[in-house]
């Protein structure tokens, strides 16, 4: 047991090294400005995901409406994952793929940001939703895993964290995520 747990540490430790030795650092930066802006003109910022990405996205969401590390007001972002009733009657009438393009369509505006995310960087209805935002003029952000998928090229900026397991990947996403709040926090 006690290797198992080393050896996924000792993994953990590589991929962050990875991502500090890439240019990940300096886009997580640009992706903090976006928000900055968007926020500082009275725009919100949107997250969808599946799954695991899914649940980063409601965290990330609570942590700008509630607070992350200082006192402030509440900060407008939605999770496209939370409402049961939207998600299930938008999958039954729609399919399952559009259930956060239509999220989009509805809720987002003009100067939003929309953080997608994909291991994968191929969800079908993360990609959808991407599509949908950028018709609106919605500023797109992938966290993803290596290679970044489709997402790479259809966002904005894509933080493609070097990793090829989902859970080494996603603990980055967290990591990442924590570090944007304290980014908007500061400003």
């Amino acid at each position: 047991m006690n290797q198992l747990i080393t050896k996924r540490m000792e993994e953990h430790r590589e991929v962050l090294d990875r991502l500090l030795a890439s240019d990940l650092p300096e886009k997580l930066g640009q992706a903090a400005d976006l928000v900055e802006k968007a926020l500082a003109a009275g725009h919100k910022v949107l997250f969808c995901g599946n799954g695991g990405s899914a649940a980063d996205s409601q965290h990330l969401a609570a942590e700008f409406v509630g607070r992350f590390q200082k006192e402030r007001r509440g900060l407008p972002a939605i999770a496209l994952t939370v409402d049961t009733s939207i998600l299930t009657a938008v999958a039954n009438d729609y399919g399952y793929e559009t259930v956060f393009a239509r999220q989009v369509q509805a809720l987002g505006g003009a100067g939003d940001v929309l953080f997608g995310i994909s291991t994968s960087g191929n969800s079908k209805n993360v990609l959808l939703a991407i599509e949908e935002a950028r018709k609106k003029g919605i500023a797109c952000v992938g966290m993803t895993a290596e290679g970044g998928g489709r997402m790479a090229s259809a966002c904005d900026i894509c933080l493609a964290v070097p990793a090829k397991v989902t859970a080494r990947a996603q603990e980055m996403h967290i990591l990442m995520g924590h570090i944007l709040c304290e980014l908007v926090d500061h400003e």
